[in-house]
């Protein structure tokens, strides 16, 4: 018989915790490069994003309701979300050589490490295995490719 109330996590419950503990090392990854660039949205707060996307999903997976309906509704809240969150993110600072926006690809790092921890609670998990990599060599890779060719003066 079990209540719910129980503490001992359920099979379902199992699969369920491990993917949301690759959810929060997904969005770590990501944050560990944020970090690692000097950015204030660091490690925590991308893991939080992630295990907080992936959560949103779970639980109407693991509560029984009508699944497809309710994740969907979850992805759409969850994207709005964490577009708020990210434009928190983005601040416009004017220097002695004009505006400049600062904080996008941070603010896209949020965005797309929600989108992972959702990938990772609703998808195959190679999905998003190879959704991680990927974002992390865009974030390794196109510094060094804008620093290479930088782009026309304005």
């Amino acid at each position: 018989m079990n209540s719910g109330l129980s503490l001992l996590p359920q099979p379902r419950e199992t699969a369920m915790l491990l993917r949301l503990l690759l959810a929060a090392l997904a969005g770590a990854a990501v944050g560990w490069n944020r970090h690692r660039a000097g950015k204030p949205a660091g490690m925590g707060t991308h893991a939080l994003v992630a295990l907080g996307a992936a959560l949103f999903v779970s639980v109407p997976s693991l509560s029984g309701s009508s699944y497809v309906d309710a994740v969907s509704r979850a992805v759409q809240g969850v994207a709005t979300g964490v577009g708020f969150l990210g434009a928190g993110e983005i601040f416009r600072d004017r220097g002695p050589r004009g505006s400049v926006i600062q904080g996008l690809t941070s603010a896209a790092a949020l965005w797309v490490t929600a989108a992972l921890g959702l990938l990772i609670t609703t998808v195959s998990l190679a999905t998003a295995a190879i959704a991680t990599a990927l974002v992390l060599a865009i974030l390794l890779l196109a510094p060094l490719l804008e620093g290479r060719f930088p782009a026309k003066a304005r």
